[in-house]
C-alpha cells in the first residue's frame, strides 16, 4: 500500500474566549491517500471547519494550534511560516469555501482572479500561458471562457461555486478542502457542483476532503467517512460500511434520523444538545445523549482505536463488543 499523501497526527486547536480557552478541535488523526475522497460530517460546533481551517494555517488569535503535525507530500505543514507558507498554501493544499460570494472580488472580473492566482505561484509563465490555463480551468468545470469577462455579481450561485472549484485547482494541488461547497444551493445545482469537483480531483489525481451536513450527498461522493463530535473525531469508515454496519452509538442515530425512500419508518431524533466546549462532561462527551452509555463512559473518555479495515471508533461499548468472545 502506497504511503499517504496526507498524514495528520493528533492536531489541537483552541480559541481563547475572555480569559477561558475552548478546544474545538482536539488531538485529531487520520490519513489520506492520493485520489481519496473523505467526508466530515458532524454538528454545527463539532470542529469541522476548525480542523479545515488549521490544514489550511489561514487561523488567527484567538485561534492557536496547541500541537499536532499534518504532513502533506513530505512537508509539515504546521511548521510552515512567512513565504514557505504561502508558495505551499493553494500550489499545494487549496480551500473551495463555504460561501463562494463572500470569496470572490465583487470588482474583479473572474478571468483576472484566476490569472492572479497563477501569477503568485507561476511567476516564469508568460501572459498567453496564464490566459490558456485561465481559459482551461473554466471550460474543466463546465463554465464558458464568456465568464471570464463577468464580474462575480452577474453568475448564478451555482457558477459561482464552479468559480470557486476552478480556483482551488488551477494549480493541481495534492490536497483539496471543500468547506461546506453547497450549503447555499438548492438541490439539482448541488449535485452538479459535487459533480464538478469530483471530476476534476479525478483529472488531477488530489486527495479531497468534503465537510458537510448532508449524509445523502455523502454517501454518494466520499470513499470515507468521519464523525466529529463536541471538537474530537469519534468515528471513521468505508463509506459502504458506515452506513451498512454503523459502530459508533452516534453513527447509529444521526443514520436512524435519515429519511428512506425505500421504507416508511418513524425518525429518531438525537435527544439533548451538543455540550459547550466550555462545559464539557467528563468522561465521553456524549455519554449524557447516548443510549448505550455505561458507568466507564461516564469516568473515562474513550481512546480513538482501530475497530477494523479502514476505520477506527473512540467508543468504551465498541471496545467492549469487539474484545467479546464470538
Amino acid at each position: 500500500m502506497s504511503a499517504p499523501v496526507l498524514d495528520v497526527r493528533n492536531l489541537s486547536v483552541s480559541y481563547l474566549i475572555g480569559k477561558q480557552r475552548a478546544q474545538a478541535a482536539a488531538d485529531i488523526s487520520f490519513t489520506l491517500s492520493a485520489g481519496e475522497r473523505l467526508g466530515i460530517v458532524g454538528e454545527s460546533g463539532s470542529g469541522k471547519s476548525t480542523l479545515a481551517l488549521a490544514l489550511m494555517r489561514l487561523h488567527k488569535p484567538p485561534a492557536r494550534i496547541d500541537a499536532g503535525e499534518a504532513w502533506l507530500g513530505g512537508t509539515d505543514m504546521m511548521r510552515l511560516e512567512g513565504e514557505d507558507l504561502r508558495r505551499f498554501r493553494w500550489s499545494e493544499i487549496s480551500l473551495v469555501p463555504q460561501g463562494a460570494m463572500n470569496s470572490l472580488n465583487p470588482v474583479m472580473r473572474i478571468r483576472r482572479q484566476l490569472a492572479d492566482a497563477i501569477e503568485a505561484h507561476r511567476r516564469d509563465w508568460t501572459r498567453a500561458q496564464v490566459q490558456a490555463r485561465v481559459q482551461e480551468m473554466l471550460e474543466r468545470v463546465g463554465l464558458s471562457p464568456k465568464v471570464g469577462d463577468l464580474y462575480p455579481h452577474e453568475l448564478s450561485g451555482g457558477m459561482k461555486q464552479r468559480v470557486c472549484i476552478a480556483l482551488a485547482v488551477v494549480l493541481e494541488p495534492k490536497l483539496i478542502i471543500a468547506d461546506e461547497p453547497t450549503s447555499a444551493l438548492d438541490v439539482v445545482v448541488q449535485r452538479l457542483v459535487i459533480q464538478t469537483l469530483k471530476d476534476v480531483q479525478e483529472q488531477i489525481g488530489a486527495a479531497l476532503i468534503m465537510i458537510g451536513h448532508d449524509m445523502g450527498l455523502m454517501a454518494q461522493s466520499v470513499d470515507r467517512l468521519a464523525v466529529m463530535y463536541a471538537g474530537r473525531m469519534v468515528d471513521i469508515a468505508p463509506v459502504r460500511d458506515f452506513f451498512h454496519r454503523p459502530l459508533h452509538p452516534y453513527s447509529q442515530l444521526l443514520i436512524s434520523s435519515l429519511p428512506s425512500p425505500d421504507e416508511t419508518k418513524p425518525l429518531t431524533d438525537i435527544p439533548g444538545m451538543q455540550p459547550s466546549l466550555f462545559d464539557l462532561p467528563g468522561g465521553c462527551s456524549f455519554h449524557p445523549r447516548c443510549p448505550l452509555a455505561k458507568e466507564p463512559c461516564r469516568q473515562t473518555e474513550p481512546t480513538f482505536l482501530p475497530t477494523g479495515p479502514g476505520r477506527g471508533t473512540a467508543c468504551h461499548v465498541v471496545r467492549e463488543s469487539l474484545d467479546e468472545p464470538h
